[in-house]
């Protein structure tokens, strides 16, 4: 399929239905393997995850034992990709392997060789016709013609005094209802979308441009505890 350009596809993802997706998730419900559930970090164990390749869409490309997404303009025919209901069918996004629902995580992502990306989380069963900060049930943090903007529910909010550092950290409160954009050299909450958390969610990426790599296993800054 053919690569819009980058303000085409932002008129894209601003117009999508969520109608459309709710049809698509009443005709083909997106069943996710339990796997494991992150209650807490007190404990000293904190979420460590990958990239799961189940979840990629075809131009995506996981690298550094699946904690690296590189995109592919062309990517791989769609018929050549293993049929998985979790696969993301029309955008390129992955999520991480690992489902939380509870407790206060913390990951970071290298961001310096991508300029069209996203990044934040989702609920594990989201319709895998839509992207992720285009309905209710993922929100997410994007870079895309030099300006931040944060997203979801198809409404995009700007993003100030980012910049383009070459790493960002995520914060997700599960009982908060807390999904925050952190500046990782600080460390400081830059920017922070409430989010009505109740089903289990994963690390989700969108991915337009060069590459993004993880980083996770780890504690939740000081600063921001």
């Amino acid at each position: 399929m053919a690569a819009p350009s980058a303000a085409a596809r932002l008129r894209l993802l601003a117009g999508r239905s969520v109608a459309s997706c709710l049809a698509a998730r009443q005709r083909r419900a997106v069943r996710v393997p339990a796997g494991r559930s992150f209650v807490s970090t007190s404990s000293g164990s904190y979420l460590q995850f990958r990239l799961d390749e189940r979840t990629a869409h075809s131009s995506l490309d996981l690298f550094k034992k699946d904690t690296g997404v590189i995109y592919r303009m062309l990517g791989l025919d769609p018929s050549h990709v293993p049929k998985n209901p979790e696969r993301f069918r029309d955008w390129a996004v992955v999520f991480g392997d690992e489902q939380i629902s509870a407790g206060r995580h913390y990951w970071e992502v290298t961001v310096k060789k991508s300029q069209e990306f996203r990044l934040g989380a989702a609920e594990a069963t989201m319709c895998r016709d839509d992207c992720v900060g285009t309905n209710g049930s993922s929100w997410v943090f994007g870079y895309a013609q030099r300006k931040w903007f944060a997203m979801t529910k198809n409404k995009m909010v700007p993003v100030t005094l980012v910049g383009k550092p070459e790493r960002v950290g995520i914060l997700l409160d599960f009982e908060a209802g807390v999904v925050a954009l952190v500046d990782a050299e600080k460390p400081r909450i830059i920017h922070t979308i409430r989010a009505q958390l109740k089903d289990p969610v994963c690390p989700a990426f969108g991915l337009w441009n060069g590459e993004l790599l993880t980083h996770s296993g780890l504690e939740v800054p000081e600063g921001l505890k």
